[in-house]
């Protein structure tokens, strides 16, 4: 009897355990009919479509102004060196047939007088007289044939030795005196000792071309 008793009451137990999981598992909604899906659907598709026609009708309006838009035209480049009507080229070195850097040096201001139409003056500079330097008369011949030779037979020549003075200071002097607009040298002054690069900047009152070797 007692076995028969437990097996009676288990069954209404499992009987509802079954219900619960049934109610919390798979719970029951109202049936939604399919009328009103399709009323639902036809109701905001046509609100998208023409949502996403005036967009899309807006971005070619605005990609048609994009294009519209004429480019601007690019700033022409300044040549600053077609403002420089007067060069200066030093001569600090005292090889009676010049240096590799005068050369140099004297060939780019040849060639940059002769573009825009600029003048040439040569400034000699050395501590000493010309009378203790023998080959000062062949040094001044070498002169004139290199400018010559980039197409200039006149220019003005300038002697400034034995004054005591150092190169740097007299390049600036005669760059204020005569007003110049544009100092050639080679950086062989620079690296010999002969002209000093910081003092060269506070000295010039204009730009200083410092060519490499």
């Amino acid at each position: 009897m007692a076995i028969a008793h437990y097996l009676i009451a288990a069954a209404p137990f499992e009987t509802s355990n079954a219900l619960l999981r049934k109610s919390i598992i798979t719970p029951q909604f109202p049936s939604i009919s399919n009328s009103f899906l399709s009323y639902t659907r036809s109701s905001f598709e046509p609100s998208i479509r023409t949502s996403k026609l005036s967009f899309f009708s807006k971005l070619r309006q605005f990609g048609l102004k994009v294009k519209a838009v004429p480019e601007e035209a690019e700033a022409p480049v300044v040549d600053s060196f077609g403002q420089f009507k007067h060069l200066l080229l030093p001569i600090t070195d005292r090889n009676p047939y010049l240096s590799e850097g005068t050369r140099q040096a004297a060939a780019t201001t040849a060639s940059l007088a002769k573009k825009y139409g600029a003048e040439i003056t040569v400034v000699v500079i050395d501590e000493k007289d010309k009378e203790t330097y023998p080959e000062h008369e062949r040094q001044l011949s070498s002169i004139r044939w290199h400018l010559s030779e980039g197409g200039f037979q006149e220019f003005k020549l300038l002697e400034r030795l034995g004054e005591g003075k150092k190169p740097t200071a007299i390049i600036g002097e005669v760059a204020d005196d005569l007003n110049l607009d544009l100092v050639v040298m080679s950086m062989e002054a620079v690296h010999s000792k002969h002209v000093d690069a910081n003092l060269l900047a506070e000295f010039i009152p204009c730009p200083v071309l410092l060519l490499p070797l």
